[in-house]
């Protein structure tokens, strides 16, 4: 390598090159040296007042980012508040520890625990360096809600609700839910209506006290269980049109069909495949099946499991643009109108592109994604600390067996869920879709959730919401083909709904998050994009009044 070059170095060098400019003595090659006397340059008036407005504009510019920075400052700082489990439970076993060491009933060893906390909370990286490790896998990036951003509200700034105590009734329905779709992984959408598992799940959930799923006249049915609580979310089929239609990458066809994994197979339902996977230990590549359309909660586990941060959404702002001509010359080119205030829907003389036009969308689903994990890793680490759902799992396995007591609520010890688990594993451990099952960091909130709030939020302010799908689409039984859709009419807003929580819950389905790591994580990535979207409105040189949108509990905003 060679010698590196110091700041002082980059400095003088920059100086240098600064006084060879203004002395001439660097000029184009072949360039003769100009008289001082020389002839007025042709257009050195115009050049000197488009210098003069580049400068005005580098003040405005620097006014504006300023006027930014001085509103998010203003923001009032949200509480911050946990659920107490931390505190409340010594022995820490309420809390997130996958990757430190555990004992033989898979209790987090205290000091280890204690040292990562001390060490979060220091800001010091050698301390987390030195926290002890129980196997191989290492702690999933704990310092990158410490990062700042440059645009919208700072990570620590949005506010989120606390999650539900580990011996509450609400983390009792949680996982009761998370039971019931591990049991029913396999079982085909379409064929929730007459499917008995299913029947006796929505049996169970409707019973619980605290049971926060969508609910028809007070029950849980097949056509609301394991969905989502957001506008459209309970229209047609369980799963977004934008997880199945065919998506224009340009001048390539995509056919959005999954790499499966292979039916009834299931992973940590041993205690001991279960206490090494706790303690970080590596494990087997996954077994996959064949490709088909989303169809079954399996299928979906399959998506959210190798998808990459913002994939859902860049693919759903592509179909929404309607670049289907470039794969299909038999289709028009049509797509999602603008929403109304966007200024290029009613223009006849101009079409949005770098600003609020395609290059603008795909830009803001990208960025709004990082910002929104940013701060959901902010309150993941520093905050909640939240255990995952295979944590809990072995908590009621060893209650169930006697091997430990744990202040765990009647509701769930009581499930008829647990025995069907018992008699198909031999344990009580909730079944994972995943051999390494959860990512190793804490649980709450969700970042998928985060990301699809955000990215959402932000096609939802592009596009006009109320718009009909084109020629939606079902997919076949066996999920290997696409058949028209002809049910109640499904929307922009609606789909993008569905979409995000598809890809929030889908996670659930899987047994590595509980139901308000998804829900309150939509609202958290919700929030961020918000933030961001409201700053556009002053950078942007058209007549331009604001985003309109529909947020996930209904509300109609302007940002």
């Amino acid at each position: 390598m060679g010698k590196r070059t110091t700041r002082r170095q980059f400095l003088g060098a920059g100086g240098a090159l600064a006084a060879g400019l203004a002395s001439g003595a660097l000029r184009p090659r072949g360039a003769a040296a100009s008289p001082a006397a020389a002839a007025p340059v042709p257009g050195a008036a115009a050049s000197s007042d488009r210098r003069r407005r580049a400068a005005d504009r580098v003040k405005q510019a620097q006014g504006i980012r300023v006027e930014a920075a001085r509103k998010q400052g203003e923001r009032r700082l949200p509480p911050l508040e946990t659920n107490g489990d931390e505190s409340r439970y010594p022995d820490r076993i309420a809390s997130f520890s996958k990757t430190l060491p555990h004992d033989a009933l898979g209790q987090v060893d205290v000091k280890a625990f204690d040292a990562l906390a001390a060490a979060l909370d220091s800001g010091i990286v050698a301390k987390l360096e030195a926290v002890p490790r129980g196997g191989d896998l290492r702690m999933a990036n704990p310092w990158a809600g410490l990062a700042y951003g440059l645009e919208g509200a700072e990570s620590c700034q949005i506010p989120l609700a606390p999650p539900p105590a580990f011996a509450s009734a609400e983390q009792a329905g949680e996982a009761c839910e998370l039971y019931w779709q591990a049991v029913t992984r396999d079982v085909p959408f379409a064929e929730y209506e007459g499917n008995a598992l299913v029947q006796q799940a929505c049996e169970d959930l409707s019973r619980l006290s605290a049971f926060a799923g969508p609910k028809r006249d007070g029950r849980v049915t097949a056509g609301t269980v394991f969905r989502g609580p957001t506008p459209g979310d309970l229209a047609g089929p369980y799963v977004s049109q934008f997880l199945w239609k065919e998506l224009p990458y340009g001048a390539i066809r995509v056919v959005q069909q999954v790499r499966t994994a292979t039916p009834g197979l299931e992973h940590m339902t041993t205690f001991e495949d279960w206490l090494a996977v706790q303690n970080g230990a590596s494990t087997p590549a996954r077994h996959a099946s064949a490709y088909r359309y989303i169809h079954s909660a399996r299928d979906m586990t399959s998506y959210v499991h190798l998808d990459f941060t913002y994939q859902a959404f860049l693919s759903a702002c592509l179909i929404l643009f309607g670049m289907q001509g470039t794969t299909d010359a038999r289709r028009p080119y049509k797509g999602a109108p603008y929403d109304a205030g966007n200024p290029y829907r009613a223009s006849k003389n101009q079409s949005g592109f770098v600003t609020l036009g395609v290059g603008h969308a795909l830009d803001l689903v990208a960025r709004v994604a990082n910002d929104a994990l940013r701060a959901c890793w902010y309150q993941k680490w520093m905050v909640h600390r939240r255990l995952r759902p295979e944590e809990l799992g072995g908590r009621v396995h060893n209650h169930r067996t006697g091997a430990a007591r744990y202040a765990l609520h009647a509701e769930l010890l009581d499930s008829p869920v647990l025995e069907l688990v018992h008699k198909a594993h031999g344990s009580y451990l909730l079944p994972q879709a995943y051999p390494e099952g959860s990512p190793t960091h804490p649980s709450y909130p969700a970042g998928h959730a985060a990301i699809a709030g955000a990215c959402a939020t932000v096609l939802k302010a592009f596009f006009e919401e109320s718009f009909p799908i084109d020629d939606p689409v079902s997919i076949t039984s066996d999920g290997l083909k696409l058949v028209p859709y002809t049910g109640r009419e499904l929307t922009v807003g609606g789909e993008l709904n569905k979409l995000a929580a598809n890809i929030s819950l889908g996670r659930d389905a899987a047994g590595i998050h509980w139901r308000s790591d998804g829900i309150e994580g939509l609202k958290l990535g919700e929030a961020v994009a918000l933030s961001v979207l409201g700053e556009i409105r002053a950078c942007v040189h058209e007549d331009f009044g604001g985003f309109n949108l529909t947020t996930f509990d209904g509300t109609t905003v302007k940002v």
